[in-house]
C-alpha cells in the first residue's frame, strides 16, 4: 500500500533560489531533507540554496544546521 501512495505521488525536482524556487520536473511534493516527511509544493517555505534541499519545517531547519555546525 505504502508503494502505491508513493507513487500516486510524483515529487518534483526543484532548483531552490534565494527567494523563490524554480519547478525543473513538476510533481505534487519535495521530501524534507532532514525528516523524509514528504512537503506539498503549495505549503514549501523552507529550503537551502547552498545546499540545494528542503526542509519540512523550521525545526528541520533547526537540526540541519546543527548537524553542519558540529562537524
Amino acid at each position: 500500500i505504502l508503494y502505491r501512495l508513493k507513487m500516486k505521488k510524483k515529487l518534483a525536482k526543484i532548483k531552490y533560489l534565494p527567494n523563490s524556487f524554480e519547478i525543473l520536473e513538476p510533481g505534487e511534493n519535495v521530501e524534507c531533507a532532514v525528516s523524509g516527511k514528504l512537503i506539498g509544493i503549495e505549503n514549501l517555505n523552507y529550503w537551502s540554496v547552498e545546499l540545494q534541499e528542503p526542509y519540512y519545517s523550521y525545526k528541520e531547519v533547526f537540526i540541519k544546521k546543527e548537524d553542519i555546525n558540529n562537524k
